[in-house]
């Protein structure tokens, strides 16, 4: 047993001697230009390597750097760089037949380039034409026409990603992992692929891609499933802050790619959603269903469907975009049929929409049908918008109305009831313009006018308010032309008839509500003339009618 015990010591021995002896032996340098031609010939692009030294341990040559050039039509930079490269290799016939027979490949910390022309062209769409054997460049036939390798990995890269011309700060990934089975020229290979973003963001892919086009490596046909976790698309350089559109958002998706079109549908989970400028993030989340088509050279896209969900509802989007310049163009259409507008609550301040202090929508429903087009930082919204039989509750309509509220006209409630309210609404940068605007109050009567609200929310609308009884505004109406003027009768019955002339100013957050006392003499000059002419009749030293009148006009205030 002593004697079986030594002999098998003596050889573990004499194993370790020649493991540790047999780099010694090997002479790894004289690989690199065997290596860095195959590489070559394979990519179409020149390959270069540091030193080589052999691993026995883990069956790989290791090079020191690795670069691999980039196409100079983009930019003389190489393509990718890696401060080490593993190149896994049989040992065999490495040894015994001086043979290269690669296995795997794994970059270490590389960096990558990847610039986007505005043709649609990227600079890796000419990797791999010399791949499948054929001559480019002066290039000797690839070594491995059907080089299949059983892993390709790449650890803790980052990735740079900018347009040509530049369009704003280049993308950056960092951490980028990816991992390639079985990779082939001409078939299709399994791969995942995971990254971070900027503000704690992470994305993956896992799917297939291929067989790899050989005309242009961007074409590549893949189907994968994409995870993305805390997305910040304005951290991230997907969208300018300028636009107005912010979230926090949570995705899965699937895509699909014939090398032309690429078709994904997925859902996306926001938090703090904003959607318009000046407005403020939800306060709840809100999920996005999508359904698209994109074209991949010249960045465009139809969306069949964006579904905005939210308290149980939705609002459907449709329609085109490009995303070929610096500044995104859309040309969508929003449709929204009877949505509860307890539903639409949370969105609400999302879009912009400012309710008066403490005040809030309850009931009803709200239908319209939006064109949302323009360049992303300067959109146009435009579109008829109707609410029906909905309530502002905690919103108290007398005290808002400066001078009348007092005369007893309009009492304090706190709740004003909306039967209807429609209108014509057209949002740009430059605000919020109302026209065609008709509105049934319980408490008023039928209002109509026009009107803006600045950027600000600075409230600037003219109204005409028909009293359909004695009771709010009309009876109003009547106390005030009475206190100040001492008319009676006709005067009032001609201004209820006609509408009572109405400035709504202030803020969206504090409006203030006045009658148009100007407006209002103006529109019944002749009966607060005829009433003033018997009041005051024509003796001499008496107050004429039409001082009368612009006596009134005077008192305005």
């Amino acid at each position: 047993m002593k004697h079986w015990m030594k002999i098998a010591g003596t050889m573990v021995g004499v194993l370790v001697l020649l493991v540790v002896a047999l780099p010694f032996f090997v002479n790894a340098i004289t690989f690199r230009p065997v290596l860095e031609e195959q590489l070559t010939a394979a990519l179409g692009r020149q390959v270069k390597l540091g030193d080589l030294t052999l691993s026995v341990f883990s069956g790989s040559l290791v090079a020191n750097d690795l670069s691999i050039a980039g196409d100079p039509s983009f930019s003389p930079e190489p393509f990718l760089v890696a401060k080490q490269l593993r190149i896994g290799v049989e040992l065999k016939p490495l040894i015994f037949s001086r043979k290269l027979q690669v296995r795997s490949f794994e970059a270490e910390a590389p960096e990558i380039h990847l610039i986007r022309a505005a043709n649609g062209a990227w600079n890796f769409s000419s990797l791999g034409r010399g791949g499948t054997g054929s001559t480019q460049r002066g290039l000797k036939p690839s070594a491995f026409p059907n080089l299949t390798v059983g892993l390709i990995t790449i650890r803790d890269g980052r990735a740079v990603v900018e347009s040509l011309p530049a369009q704003g700060p280049p993308g950056v990934y960092e951490h980028l992992n990816i991992s390639v089975q079985e990779f082939s020229f001409v078939k299709a290979f399994p791969f995942t692929l995971g990254a971070s973003l900027p503000a704690e963001g992470t994305v993956t892919l896992v799917g297939t891609a291929g067989p790899l086009n050989q005309q242009d490596a961007a074409m590549t046909a893949l189907e994968a499933q994409v995870t993305v976790k805390h997305l910040d698309p304005v951290a991230a350089g997907f969208l300018d802050a300028d636009v107005g559109v912010s979230m926090l958002a949570d995705i899965e998706a699937h895509a699909v790619s014939n090398g032309v079109t690429l078709t994904s549908s997925g859902t996306i989970h926001t938090q703090r959603l904003k959607i318009m400028k000046g407005g403020s993030p939800a306060l709840q989340p809100v999920d996005l269903t999508y359904n698209l088509t994109h074209t991949l050279k010249d960045n465009t896209g139809q969306v069949q469907d964006l579904a905005v969900k939210t308290g149980g509802i939705a609002a459907h989007l449709s329609g085109t975009y490009q995303l070929a310049t610096s500044d995104p163009l859309v040309n969508l259409k929003l449709s929204a049929q009877s949505l509860p507008i307890d539903g639409l609550q949370a969105l609400l301040p999302a879009a912009g929409v400012k309710l008066p202090n403490g005040s809030v929508l309850k009931g009803g429903t709200l239908t319209t049908t939006l064109v949302i087009t323009g360049p992303a930082k300067d959109l146009v919204i435009a579109g008829p918008v109707e609410l029906s039989n909905t309530r502002l509750a905690g919103f108290d309509l007398g005290s808002k109305m400066s001078g009348i509220a007092a005369l007893g006209g309009v009492k304090s409630a706190d709740v004003t009831n909306i039967q209807t309210l429609r209108m014509n609404m057209r949002v740009t940068n430059a605000g919020v313009r109302t026209d065609n605007l008709y509105a049934l109050l319980p408490a008023l009567g039928e209002a109509s006018g026009s009107g803006t609200v600045s950027p600000g929310g600075a409230l600037d609308y003219r109204l005409t308010v028909k009293v359909t009884s004695t009771q709010g505004i009309g009876k109003a109406g009547v106390d005030l032309l009475t206190a100040l003027n001492g008319l009676a009768g006709g005067a009032v019955s001609t201004a209820a008839k006609n509408g009572v002339p109405m400035l709504i100013t202030g803020t969206t957050s504090n409006p203030v509500i006045n009658v148009d006392l100007k407006g209002l003499i103006q529109q019944n000059a002749s009966s607060i003339l005829g009433q003033r002419s018997q009041q005051l009749g024509k003796g001499s030293g008496q107050q004429s009618p039409l001082d009368a009148l612009t006596g009134l006009i005077g008192k305005k205030k």
